[in-house]
């Protein structure tokens, strides 16, 4: 698939009451209205700092408003942007980048090389509260030479620049930002992408306007209503009723039984999201034989066939076929008979289990918490009593970054740029703020990797991590999601692996 930066850029979100605030309740895509009903609410505009910075789902929201570095297309290829060039020089020591000429902010200011190195350095500064801020730091010494960056680099980062298209990767208006503040900034975002923030009611909907200067080509819908509506079952009736032309997420039940209605179509596809879930070493999970028990007696090919209807693929690394260092060869057994030995080993069983919390999201992914709940049921099977503790995905992300997820958890984990390094690596390495597992064993086997120039021999490095982390139940890979998005016949979608929903590359079929 070849699609331009023209057609690029992002989405995401979900409302209720639209009409009662004076917004269209539902709309024409042939007039050039579009609305969407999505399945997370927007905490913030500042798409480089805070937790939402590093939510997956709400990346196509930013995306809308914001450009990155480095745009990806809808295949997860990398194209220019912002930036028209990039590279390291030939000693590694140092970064060169070319910014593209004649781009505007929204404001109708002039966006410079000025910007780009403003939002690095800013990225970089720990007091500014960018999750990825150990990423951006290692970049100093910048230097304008016309549209020319250089910059010194504290190391070789292999995956610097696949950064710069993920998570936090965004320039933001130095001129403007340092004029109003951050505080102005949540009032009235600007970026240089292919949509402006009209109106914006917290925790209800966004409404934004085609940007009549965008450098990719104005987007073809007008306007575009972004609902926040975080319930399934409520984006399945707006969809149905006419109230938005396009939702995602939801049960693939509904999926299956709305794209055979009339003026309704759909698509199912692969992305890059995993379903998994984190174990903290904490309490029972410090007893391998509780760990290998709780991986060995889930089904997972049973949870894909029967609750998700065959839609996703099991998995048992962090890798998915589409990542770089995914590695077919490394399994994990479904064995409930030696799952039910090793607890029996730790003096657990059905009449004196082994018993844990663990939590989850209900209604943010399909079948989120049903599937926990079937999982709860296979544990019970060999002697594992988990309780469930259902919380908002925002929850999620604050007792991660505390280090304070109970000793399970459920969560989707997104790696649109397919590096090791984004998945195993900042999920698994203790001293990241994205993991909760601190075992000394993974931080010493992950330790060479960060900096290691010989790609093949770096990619080899993260599938023996995986092998380990795989061999010592560290963590329990469930499956690869495929996202059901559902629209008007009216509309055309075209999906992105990276799961953003992305209203830029929406047309009127």
């Amino acid at each position: 698939m070849t699609i331009n930066r023209r057609q690029i850029l992002g989405y995401g979100a979900t409302a209720l009451g639209v009409a009662a605030i004076g917004l269209p309740a539902s709309a024409s895509a042939q007039a050039g209205e579009l609305t969407i009903a999505y399945n997370v609410n927007l905490p913030s505009w500042d798409p480089t700092t805070g937790p939402s910075a590093v939510n997956p789902t709400i990346q196509g929201i930013y995306q809308s408003v914001f450009d990155q570095f480095i745009p990806q297309n809808p295949d997860l290829s990398f194209e220019p942007g912002l930036l028209t060039e990039w590279g390291w020089s030939d000693d590694k020591k140092q970064v060169t980048m070319t910014v593209r000429e004649g781009v505007k902010w929204h404001d109708g200011s002039p966006f410079t090389a000025e910007d780009v190195v403003w939002s690095l350095e800013r990225a970089g500064k720990e007091e500014t509260g960018n999750p990825i801020q150990f990423v951006w730091k290692n970049l100093s010494n910048f230097k304008i030479d016309g549209n020319k960056i250089t910059a010194d680099a504290a190391g070789f980062d292999p995956v610097l620049f696949k950064w710069m298209s993920f998570l936090t990767g965004y320039i933001l208006p130095k001129a403007y930002y340092e004029k109003v503040g951050a505080e102005g900034f949540e009032a009235a975002p600007i970026g240089t992408g292919p949509y402006m923030v009209e109106k914006f009611e917290r925790n209800a909907f966004v409404r934004l306007k085609a940007n009549p200067d965008y450098w990719g080509g104005k987007p073809a819908f007008e306007n575009v209503t972004v609902k926040f509506v975080t319930d399934a079952a409520s984006r399945v009736a707006e969809i149905e009723s006419g109230s938005s032309q396009v939702t995602l997420e939801i049960p693939y039940e509904e999926y299956d039984r709305l794209i055979a209605k009339d003026g309704l179509a759909g698509a199912v596809t692969n992305v890059s999201d995993i379903g998994m879930i984190f174990l903290n070493d904490i309490d029972v999970m410090k007893d391998k034989n509780v760990r290998q028990a709780a991986v060995m007696s889930i089904d997972k090919k049973l949870l894909v066939d029967r609750l998700l209807r065959g839609y996703g693929l099991p998995l048992d690394t962090l890798e998915t076929p589409e990542y770089a260092a995914f590695d077919p060869s490394i399994k994990v057994e479904y064995n409930p008979e030696k799952a039910a030995e090793l607890l029996k080993a730790s003096g657990y069983s059905p009449e004196n289990p082994v018993k844990f919390t663990i939590q989850t999201t209900r209604g943010f992914k399909p079948k989120d918490y049903e599937m926990i709940q079937a999982i709860v049921g296979m544990w019970r099977k060999v002697g594992i009593e988990a309780t469930i503790e259902v919380y908002e995905i925002a929850k999620h992300y604050e007792l991660r970054a505390a280090d304070k997820l109970a000793p399970a958890a459920f969560y989707n984990w997104g790696n649109a740029i397919g590096d090791p390094t984004t998945s195993t690596g900042f999920a698994m390495y203790g001293p990241s703020p994205h993991s909760v597992w601190d075992g000394q064993d993974v931080i010493d086997a992950i330790n060479p990797l960060w900096g290691e120039a010989d790609e093949e021999k770096r990619i080899a490095g993260w599938k023996a991590v995986s092998k380990l982390i795989a061999d010592e139940a560290y963590v329990i890979p469930l499956i690869q999601y495929a996202q059901p998005i559902v629209h008007a016949k009216d509309v055309k979608v075209v999906p992105h692996i990276s799961g953003a929903l992305l209203p830029a590359l929406m047309t009127p079929a």
